[in-house]
């Protein structure tokens, strides 16, 4: 497939497009799946549990596989109106821009990003700071494409999952098409994760 969508001047980068499509239930599907993935990660069940379990699950695979859709015509991560855009994807946060012109809002980490001894997977933590950094980057500059060049992390302290943190993030400089952001998870008073990352700003037609 072509890097270059028609209708997407912007190459493989664009804003989403919003859509109504999947009706008033689809936040309640993709709340339905990371609630399953949650379970799927943390169940000791017996194994006929799990056989028939794995028997459910495979005939919902077939109800849904007719209208796999690609990414431009699918509602995930385009209905504005649920948390993330209804993006799977992403860990489940609430972000907006402070009177100070930051990005501040909260993050909550599920059994499914647990690492291990009730601590985030590092590679989660990843996930939500190319997100946070990069609507930062977005928001604040007010540019609609760009890529992330590179992301740095610092992990200061233990990120616990199932528990409500605290996200804060700001530019730190614009050079041309270089835009340098950093932000920080926390826990009331105590800072766990940092992170600085460069986004580059797209040209026309650059996937």
């Amino acid at each position: 497939m072509s890097s270059e969508q028609p209708g997407h001047p912007g190459g493989g980068f664009n804003p989403p497009e919003p859509t109504t499509k999947g009706g008033p239930d689809y936040g309640r599907f993709i709340d339905a799946v990371r609630t399953l993935q949650d379970h799927a990660r943390a169940v000791d069940a017996p194994d006929d549990v799990i056989t028939e379990a794995a028997d459910l699950l495979e005939k919902v695979s077939a109800l849904l596989q007719p209208f796999d859709a690609d990414e431009w015509s699918s509602p995930s991560g385009r209905r504005m109106d649920l948390p993330v855009r209804g993006n799977i994807l992403t860990v489940p946060m609430k972000a907006q821009k402070t009177p100070d012109g930051r990005i501040g809002g909260t993050a909550r980490f599920a059994r499914f990003h647990l690492g291990r001894n009730g601590a985030v997977h590092g590679g989660a933590l990843g996930l939500l700071f190319d997100t946070v950094l990069g609507l930062t980057a977005s928001v604040l500059t007010g540019s609609p494409r760009q890529r992330t060049a590179y992301l740095k992390i610092n992990y200061r302290a233990i990120v616990p999952i199932e528990k409500e943190l605290q996200i804060d993030a700001g530019i730190d400089q614009v050079e041309g098409r270089k835009i340098f952001v950093s932000g920080r998870l926390c826990d009331g008073d105590t800072v766990l994760t940092e992170a600085d990352a460069l986004f580059v700003r797209l040209k026309p037609g650059q996937p």
